[in-house]
């Protein structure tokens, strides 16, 4: 049976005022919209307890598994309002897919992409004040963030036989405040993210932990961000740590590491991929090895590299720092990489037809 996510009888509301603020200059992941949906899952009974509920503190106790041993995994979308006042989800379904194999490959259980998607469509449509007018940056939405985490007090190693999913929203801006301007990246080639076998194609905090002391280091170095290579050769371009990368050549090649196990499946990296052939570019996923990009950069055989994901959606890159050495991209923000970038907010917003089917309505 299909979970509902009904509201329930207790819901509290924020002020007008106070909701009108939030959306005057939103912070990325700092404020929470009124509510959140829940449900729970044991071992033997399945999912259960589904509703929409106020959004309240998680009875998580120092000897709760996920703090422990990690068992936990994420999503990441967004709520979008058009210019007639519509709600949109974008390709929701496709998080739903990845939140599947991401709880397969965490022992988790896993919950129907129907149930996932209804759940992200109720809470959008429960908070829908909470969803802003895209803005003069034509980028505020309610960033909706489902998660799921093991949900018991037990310090034995095995798989939890209880689990709380949960899904809360944002309202948001622009990922990086500064608004649109190339990155500088960090060339990490000692440290990884993951490892072949690994849990790379998962989206679990692990992940994301594993990349912050490069971070930290890029930002000591004057960087924005760092790009990751594998971690067996120390050669193979993988990602950003929280986005997926890609380059674009003089022969109008759009090129990105290939799926192996240890990137992200992105769905803007998917969508990308999909709508490069309407913008005349041919889409290749295969390897990238670092020297190749970076010799590439300098004799001009990729004049535009960009990295994407949905909270950033497509950003330039117009550097990188490899050990010492300096390299800058021949075209820090391309004519290509800022139409792949509109052509995606346009499709998000509704400011162009939705060719592909990728909108879900919320109200």
């Amino acid at each position: 049976m299909s979970l509902r996510f009904a509201s329930a009888d207790d819901l509290t509301w924020s002020s007008d005022e106070r909701i009108a603020l939030e959306h005057a200059n939103p912070r990325f992941g700092a404020v929470f919209s009124d509510h959140m949906a829940v449900a729970t899952w044991k071992a033997g009974e399945g999912w259960a307890d589904d509703a929409v509920v106020n959004y309240q503190g998680l009875d998580v106790n120092p000897g709760s598994a996920v703090l422990h041993y990690a068992q936990e995994i994420f999503e990441g979308l967004k709520a979008y309002r058009h210019a007639d006042g519509s709600i949109w989800l974008f390709r929701p379904d496709q998080n739903g897919e990845r939140f599947v194999r991401s709880a397969e490959r965490l022992a988790l259980p896993t919950l129907p992409v129907d149930d996932f998607v209804n759940a992200c469509v109720r809470l959008a449509d429960v908070d829908s004040r909470w969803v802003p007018e895209p803005g003069d940056s034509g980028e505020k939405s309610l960033y909706l963030r489902p998660f799921m985490i093991a949900y018991q007090d037990f310090l034995g190693l095995a798989a939890a036989s209880t689990v709380l999913f949960s899904v809360i929203g944002s309202p948001v801006g622009a990922y990086f405040a500064s608004g649109v301007k190339p990155l500088r990246l960090l060339v990490e080639r000692t440290q990884a993210r993951t490892a072949r076998g690994g849990t790379g194609e998962a989206k679990c905090g692990g992940n994301y932990a594993a990349s912050l002391r490069s971070q930290i280091e890029a930002k000591k170095r004057g960087c924005d961000e760092v790009l990751f290579v594998d971690a067996v050769e120390h050669r193979w371009i993988e990602e950003l740590g929280g986005m997926n990368f890609m380059a674009i050549s003089k022969d109008g090649q759009l090129v990105t590491p290939e799926l192996a196990g240890t990137i992200l499946r992105g769905i803007t990296r998917k969508s990308i991929l999909e709508v490069a052939p309407d913008l005349g570019l041919e889409p290749v996923e295969r390897k990238i090895g670092i020297d190749e990009l970076l010799g590439g950069v300098r004799s001009g055989e990729f004049p535009e590299v960009f990295a994407c994901g949905t909270a950033a959606v497509v950003t330039p890159i117009g550097s990188f720092l490899d050990g010492d050495t300096d390299v800058q991209v021949a075209e820090p923000t391309g004519k290509a990489t800022m139409e792949i970038r509109r052509r995606l907010l346009d499709i998000q917003f509704g400011r162009a037809e939705d060719t592909h089917g990728w909108l879900k309505r919320v109200r």
